[in-house]
């Protein structure tokens, strides 16, 4: 870090000129500090947060394993029942079955915020039609004035 020498005598009241080089530097400081420590939070926020992304990354891949096992224990348990093939397809066409009935409850959610979200073209429109009228009425009130 660069310091400037103190160049008045020692009961003279610094320059302006040295107060200002002092504030300059102080402020340059200041920033870096900030800066670098803004860096190290990003370092240590982004080695935290891809831990914790691999570990529910890990998490979700054992979970569709054990929900593998669910699912063959199932149609195993079916197949008790009944031959082992027909306890598999009971237990496919479950999984069938609720994956219809998710799609059609998501795309339905998908159409309703589709038609709720109003397009930026209207806002823009609305806005500008806004903006003229208020531009007129003042021109109005002004020439009305004169």
């Amino acid at each position: 870090m660069v310091s400037h020498q103190n160049t008045t005598p020692p009961n003279a009241q610094p320059s302006l000129g040295e107060l200002v080089a002092r504030i300059s530097e102080n402020v340059s400081s200041l920033v870096r500090g900030e800066i670098d420590l803004a860096k190290a939070k990003a370092r240590l926020m982004g080695t935290q947060m891809g831990l914790g992304a691999g570990l529910l990354a890990g998490a979700g891949v054992l979970s569709l394993y054990g929900l593998g096992f669910l699912l063959d224990a199932a149609a195993r348990g079916l197949g008790e029942l009944m031959p082992l093939w027909a306890g598999k397809l009971v237990v496919a066409l479950v999984l069938f079955l609720v994956a219809a009935v998710l799609a059609l409850v998501g795309a339905k959610k998908l159409k309703q915020v589709k038609h709720s979200v109003p397009a930026p073209q209207e806002g823009l429109k609305q806005s500008a039609e806004t903006l003229k009228s208020s531009l007129i009425t003042g021109f109005q009130k002004a020439q009305n004035h004169e």
